[in-house]
């Protein structure tokens, strides 16, 4: 017998809840449009997953002709953006194409590699292909750099306040109305749009579209999303996004059977502790028990 949707969302909120956190989820299946949701329409900070709406414009941006992925990009040893990986942390110049360094963004989420292509693209370019898929509140305002000097300014300058709750409450970039924002049921749509071929266009649209995909599905991060179906033969293709007390992930679950369902998860930990794996686990378990309820309703 398959769980009422009221069951299945009493679950997933009972989940976050035994987690520590609030939380937002959008569930749909790709090829049925059913869907399940909790706090579907809430505005949320998407973070480092608001990186999935900068390398879907991107390729929409190359299969129209815009622009070339190949194109090299020279990348100074000095001046990059914060952040734990990637060209953040590398010690000498180095040169990329845009291909490449939209796959340093997805994979370990590169903010380095994602603020050259907020420069080749555009905050501008970003928002209109958004709006062009129909998704008028999901909204760029500022690149990484951008969002960090505001967590530089709000903190004082001194990393360790970030787990200062009276300095977590005060942060701009943890507010929806001041930084880059979506909607869980938004972020899901991306995501089936992009798996359904609809973000590129023109001759090449397949060939650029089938590369999008492949680049979304090299996320080193296994921890959150992927945790939810721990199976060989499921593919899970995703982005996190992480700030003081957020914890999110994005992304499209494939079984073997063809069923494809695209999945957006959005929390807040009522603790500013760094580390909380239960917090990072929820995700995986929420979006797992809003994917077998839309599985089974579908049998």
């Amino acid at each position: 017998m398959t769980a009422a949707p009221h069951a299945v969302r009493t679950r997933i909120t009972a989940a976050f809840t035994d987690a520590g956190v609030t939380g937002q989820l959008h569930a749909t299946d790709i090829d049925t449009d059913a869907a399940i949701g909790v706090g579907s329409d809430v505005t949320v900070p998407t973070a480092s997953v608001h990186k999935l709406c900068l390398i879907a414009t991107l390729y929409r941006e190359a299969s129209l002709g815009r622009l070339d992925l190949r194109r090299p990009v020279d990348i100074p040893a000095e001046g990059r953006s914060p952040g734990a990986t990637g060209l953040a942390v590398m010690r000498d110049a180095a040169r990329l194409s845009l291909r490449d360094l939209a796959t340093l963004t997805v994979a370990v989420s590169d903010n380095t590699a994602a603020d050259l292509l907020w420069d080749a693209v555009g905050l501008d370019t970003v928002n209109r292909c958004m709006t062009d898929l129909g998704l008028t509140r999901t909204v760029a305002v500022q690149t990484m750099r951008e969002l960090y000097a505001t967590m530089r300014e709000d903190a004082a300058g001194s990393p360790a306040a970030l787990t200062d709750p009276a300095v977590v409450a005060r942060l701009r970039a943890l507010d929806p109305a001041l930084t880059n924002r979506s909607t869980p049921r938004e972020t899901a749509r991306l995501l089936a749009a992009i798996w359904r071929d609809e973000v590129c266009a023109g001759e090449r649209a397949a060939q650029y579209g089938q590369e999008l995909r492949e680049v979304l599905g090299l996320q080193a991060w296994s921890h959150r999303l992927a945790a939810g179906f721990p199976f060989d033969d499921v593919r899970v293709s995703g982005k996190t996004g992480s700030l003081p007390t957020l914890r999110h992930e994005a992304g499209v679950v494939e079984y073997p059977d063809g069923g494809r369902y695209a999945v957006a998860v959005f929390t807040r930990a009522a603790a500013t502790t760094v580390t909380l794996p239960a917090a990072d686990a929820v995700i995986g378990r929420a979006a797992r028990i809003a994917v077998d309820a839309l599985r089974a309703a579908a049998a």
